[in-house]
């Protein structure tokens, strides 16, 4: 872009400085023309950005954060994310599966050095039918104000544990994003809200937002994950404060926490009574990096008011408690294989456990247990950062109805 500009305003020094006096007023006129058209190309290329650096930026994924790195104008991002999946047993009549699971686009604009705005538009399962759709996975204005105190407003990102905000593909090991931030986090979690963020001190930051509550019409015998709203049309009765915190006292190292409270009744009458359905939601994480290590552990419990009256509502068990755990270990095996290479080959395994204590409810009946163990063992390689391929084996232990282990192959980009 610099030597464009270079080459233009040369160009333009030139044609300026030739002889006047061999040209007549409409000579001249013509060359003001071409000056002028040549400068409003050079502002309009000015206006889209160069390519950036890919780094996380306030807690997003590095292709999510490019806005930040531009001067002004537009930035475009992205990432997509491919699998096939074999089911080794337990089939219960299911096929095995291959999808094209989400391409996105990241479309933001930097209004001024402080106010920007930031969207990620997802279309699921390459196409509308099929159970695909298109949605808009966050869409927020940012005002950054300094490093202790910015706002955010819009549909934001719940900022509650480690993938809900940084799920792009290269980010995590696995074809799929972790169990327990699927089904305890319900991941990906948007919500129409306003909040801070910023750093409280060099090392420590923070994210404190009132969101849109869930709606407990959709909790069932697995969770909040149908209770989310999505910031569609959503029913705005009951709200909630959602809270953050990470620290990293040495450099590879991040320890932290999130805390969810809010109504999720939303005005709705469950078997002739308003409940409130007071939520609350607590999870505790941390990782660490050091050259070719990577560990990575989070717990999260869910507790929901009323949840007998839900039951009563549905006719069917709602968990009243969940509790999910995951603990991982990986290590980059490459640069031990070949020095100096700049691609990345990991091994990874990781234990997850999901338990869920149902409400009972005179006239429901008991259903079968949800809890389940799954141990995820594989490989992901990355021969370029922005590029990964991943193979994993997934061994799912289920204490009521069985569930298929899966081979997993998988492709993820980000740009």
């Amino acid at each position: 872009m610099n030597l464009r500009v270079i080459h233009a305003a040369a160009a333009s020094v030139c044609l300026l400085a030739a002889p006047t006096w061999a040209a007549d007023n409409g000579e001249l006129e013509r060359r003001i023309q071409i000056l002028s058209e040549e400068i409003q190309k050079i502002k309009n290329e000015l206006a889209v950005s160069e390519e950036p650096g890919y780094s996380s930026s306030y807690g997003l994924g590095p292709a999510a954060s490019k806005i930040y790195k531009v001067s002004k104008g537009l930035s475009v991002g992205g990432y997509g994310e491919g699998y096939y999946s074999a089911l080794v047993s337990d089939r219960n009549g299911r096929a095995d599966r291959a999808d094209l699971q989400r391409f996105i686009l990241y479309a933001g604009y930097k209004f001024t050095d402080r106010i920007l705005f930031n969207s990620e538009i997802e279309f699921e399962h390459a196409s509308t039918g099929e159970g695909g759709e298109v949605a808009v996975e966050f869409a927020a204005l940012d005002f950054l104000l300094s490093d202790r105190v910015n706002v955010r407003v819009g549909e934001v990102l719940i900022p509650m544990g480690l993938t809900n905000e940084l799920h792009e593909p290269t980010l995590f090991h696995g074809v799929q994003r972790p169990q327990v931030e699927r089904d305890v986090i319900p991941t990906t979690w948007r919500e129409m809200g306003v909040g801070l963020f910023g750093d409280l001190a060099d090392a420590v930051s923070y994210k404190l937002y009132l969101v849109n509550g869930l709606d407990a019409a959709g909790f069932g015998s697995t969770g909040l994950r149908s209770g989310r709203q999505s910031a569609s049309k959503t029913r705005a009765d009951d709200w909630a404060l959602v809270a953050r915190l990470d620290y990293e006292p040495v450099l590879g190292l991040t320890v932290g926490g999130s805390a969810y409270w809010g109504d999720s009744g939303q005005g709705r009458e469950f078997a002739g009574d308003e409940l409130d359905v007071f939520t609350q939601i607590y999870e505790l994480h941390g990782q660490y990096r050091r050259r070719g290590l990577e560990l990575k552990a989070l717990v999260s419990w869910v507790d929901v008011d009323d949840a007998r009256g839900l039951s009563r509502a549905a006719g069917s068990e709602v968990a009243e408690d969940v509790l999910g755990w995951y603990a991982e270990a990986a290590y980059d095996v490459l640069p031990l294989l070949v020095p100096g290479t700049p691609a990345y080959l990991a091994p990874f395994f990781r234990y997850e456990r999901v338990e869920f204590d149902q409400a009972r409810a005179p006239g429901v009946e008991t259903g079968p247990s949800q809890d389940y163990d799954v141990s995820v063992v594989g490989l992901t390689y990355k021969p370029i950062p922005n590029v990964v391929l991943k193979a994993d084996y997934r061994n799912f232990v289920a204490e009521g109805e069985p569930r298929a282990d899966e081979i997993n192959l998988g492709f993820g980009f980000i740009f």
